[in-house]
């Protein structure tokens, strides 16, 4: 979370010691000023010009404006784009505002974020009048309601006053507003709400509190809680201030900010605090602590979240005399200042532009200090593995690839590309190439390069070594000539070179690697990212499970976790991982059922757009199922090769696999013997996990709930285009 106390502090903290002393002369030029964006660059790393990614962040911007300003809501999220290079995003506009500015304003944003942020990945631009606020990402985070790159904001009108004669007072009538502003918006359809609070004696206090449509009324009422202990901690009092978040904001102040009426109006409200806090169950927070002493209550009001002022006529004189004071300080500041405020102005933006030159440097260079001390620490342990682990010498992959050649490039995965290459002995060998300068996936390669170390198993491909030299980290891994399943069942001219044979081995092969993985290994482990192009194909066609950055290690008393960090491959990844972030030893049972139906159709879940167009192809599966005529899910050229009877256990131990509750799928032993064992009597399935759901690519905007991100897509293939 970041707090301003004044516009430019906030993008700009190097100048916070030169320029607070000026910010009291800048009071003629808020309008101008308050239409300023702040961005928060993330750290998911930047893009190429001219790459995918940008292509798809420009096609975002030119179809999300227009996609929020048209809805009643004001209100969109979008996803464009195939992993690794995909594009989430969220565009939110104020309440009150139309359409027409609204749109205006997220174009704006588009620009504003590569502006400030150049080609980050990640980035979230806020407006401090909060207009619009927009975030787009390569991570996920439409999947959670998360809140997050919190900002705020002192208004720079609050800086002048001096209400330490009522501030009190003034603390408890705002937190009493708060509270019936945060119910009010939580219960509204839009999630959204404006307000109005009327005191004698004291100023009209104006709020405004908004949560993205998509939330709960739960959700939202979370979302903004901890705004009241921001507003004690940060905001003390102050007369206005506003909190952004990427999932609800608020602001208040002593004037009308907002267009229209509002919505909800609160007259004389001192004298009806115990009823109004009687309605307000949602939202308890602990005002702030208070020296005046109130008149006595009844017992049963002194649990009340909002503690009653002293009376206000008391205080009338003090608050007329303290207004013309501060009215008088305004008038003299502003004559003071007028004739310096144009050799300040240039000032500020001569630095504004200097820094904001450095603020693509300065992302990278803080990134690469902060994995440094990971990589010392990382090779020290490497080098205490045994002899079959090699640390290579950067010099000694440079040459093996043919200097990173086009010729000998395999492919490209979420992390970078993928070389063949030639150890001077003869040994022939697979060079993963995280990305240079990426800024992320240093803790997916430690994964990796640790874990697999330890794995031995004729189902699981081998790391050979790796290496750490600079901004360069590469696994080496043996080499498979027959590149990954997804090469050759997908693909209609290739499909005939895998029959029916070599598909059960395939299939068999894969079960095995996973039973091993989870019960018969040192470390019980988790896969996560079990899909077709992670299953590496040798030369007899034997299937080899790579890709072990996402995996995660389980003791052997543990049976399932928890994260809130959800990452994994779009159309793999388990109901409950995907909803709850909950994994165990059945996500990957869940992936391996999709993998196999995938297997059996020639086609990819994610992608599926054929039949039925609202079904994926677990729907498809289950439909064919439940009619009996599940022979037809079977890709044509091993329908002539396999038995009816046959066919349908496969599918019955894929939809097993594929069932919504976790509970419910078999475990990998379980499947082993079915698959190995004709007399094991199979129960019938329960129904798939987004069985009715569409995945298909042309609609993936549309199934924000369950589309994330995979930070691993490939290791060693050739992904057809468009995917």
């Amino acid at each position: 979370m970041r707090f301003l106390s004044s516009v430019d502090l906030a993008c700009h903290p190097r100048m916070a010691v030169v320029i607070l002393p000026l910010l009291l002369l800048l009071l003629p030029l808020l309008p101008l000023v308050a239409a300023e964006a702040c961005p928060f660059c993330g750290n998911s790393g930047v893009y190429e010009s001219n790459s995918t990614y940008e292509a798809n962040l420009r096609n975002l911007s030119s179809t999300l404006p227009k996609k929020a300003a048209s809805s009643t809501t004001l209100f969109a999220t979008d996803t464009h784009g195939n992993v690794p290079n995909v594009v989430f995003a969220l565009a939110l506009c104020r309440g009150d505002s139309n359409a027409s500015a609204c749109e205006r304003c997220l174009v704006t944003a588009f620009q504003d974020g590569q502006d400030n942020c150049p080609n980050s990945k990640d980035t979230t631009v806020y407006y401090y009048g909060n207009t619009c606020m927009l975030r787009f990402s390569n991570k996920n985070f439409l999947a959670t309601t998360v809140n997050d790159h919190i900002l705020a904001i002192v208004s720079i009108e609050s800086l002048m006053m001096n209400i330490s004669t009522r501030a009190d007072s003034f603390k408890l009538l705002l937190f009493t507003l708060l509270n019936s502003t945060a119910q009010s918006a939580a219960n509204s359809s839009r999630r959204f709400t404006t307000s109005r609070l009327d005191v004698n004696s004291f100023p009209t206090l104006y709020c405004l509190m908004q949560c993205t449509p998509d939330l709960t009324a739960d959700d939202c009422t979370t979302c903004l809680q901890p705004y009241f202990q921001y507003t004690v901690t940060y905001m003390d009092g102050k007369e206005g201030g506003r909190i952004l978040g990427t999932r609800c904001t608020m602001r208040y102040e002593i004037f009308p900010f907002f267009q229209g009426d509002p919505m909800l109006r609160i007259i004389n409200l001192v004298s009806e605090v115990p009823a109004i806090n009687n309605t307000i169950p949602r939202i308890t927070v602990n005002p702030p602590r208070i020296t005046v002493n109130p008149p006595p209550r009844p017992q049963s009001q002194l649990q009340s979240p909002i503690a009653e002022p002293p009376p206000l006529e008391a205080q009338a004189s003090t608050h007329e005399l303290h207004g013309r004071n501060s009215r008088r300080k305004v008038l003299r500041i502003i004559a003071i200042g007028a004739p310096l405020l144009s050799i300040f102005l240039c000032f500020i933006c001569c630095i504004v532009w200097m820094t904001r030159r450095r603020k693509g440097t300065d992302i990278l260079h803080d990134q690469a200090a902060t994995n440094k001390l990971e990589k010392d620490a990382l090779v020290s342990r490497l080098e205490d593995k045994s002899s079959e682990f090699t640390l290579f010498e950067f010099s000694e992959i440079f040459h093996a690839t043919h200097n990173f050649s086009k010729e000998n490039l395999l492919g490209k995965g979420g992390f970078g590309p993928v070389y063949k290459g030639q150890l001077p002995d003869g040994v022939e060998i697979a060079v993963k190439r995280l990305a240079s300068h990426s800024g992320q996936g240093f803790t997916e390669f430690k994964n990796e390069v640790e874990l697999i170390a330890k794995l031995q198993h004729n189902n699981l491909v081998k790391l050979i070594g790796c290496c750490i030299e600079g901004e360069e980290k590469l696994l080496v891994y043996e080499y498979l000539p027959n590149k990954s399943l997804d090469f050759f069942i997908f693909d209609v001219t290739r499909t005939t070179l895998v029959d029916w044979n070599k598909r059960c081995v395939i299939i068999e092969g894969i079960a095995q690697g996973l039973l091993y993985l989870h019960k018969h290994s040192r470390l019980r482990i988790i896969h996560r990212d079990l899909k077709a192009s992670n299953i590496l194909l040798d030369q007899g066609m034997n299937p080899k499970i790579s890709d072990f950055g996402l995996a995660k290690i389980f003791s052997s008393n543990d049976t399932q976790g928890s994260t809130k960090r959800v990452v994994g491959t779009y159309g793999y990844m388990a109901p409950e991982y995907a909803s709850e972030g909950i994994y165990s030893i059945k996500y990957d049972v869940f992936s391996f059922g999709v993998l196999l139906l995938e297997i059996l159709s020639g086609q990819r879940n994610s992608g599926f757009h054929q039949h039925e167009d609202f079904l994926n192809l677990l729907g498809y599966s289950w439909q064919l199922w439940e009619g009996g005529r599940c022979f037809e899910l079977l890709e044509a050229s091993i329908a002539k090769e396999i038995h009816a009877a046959e066919a349908r256990r496969y599918i019955n131990i894929a939809l097993m696999c594929v069932q919504e509750h976790a509970d419910d799928r078999p475990t990998m032993s379980n499947v082993v013997a079915m698959l190995n064992s004709e007399s094991v009597i199979l129960p019938e399935p329960k129904h798939p996990a987004y069985f009715s759901l569409r995945v298909s690519k042309e609609d993936e905007s549309s199934n924000n709930d369950l589309t994330v991100c995979s930070n691993n897509e490939v290791t060693i293939t050739e992904e057809p285009d468009g995917r």
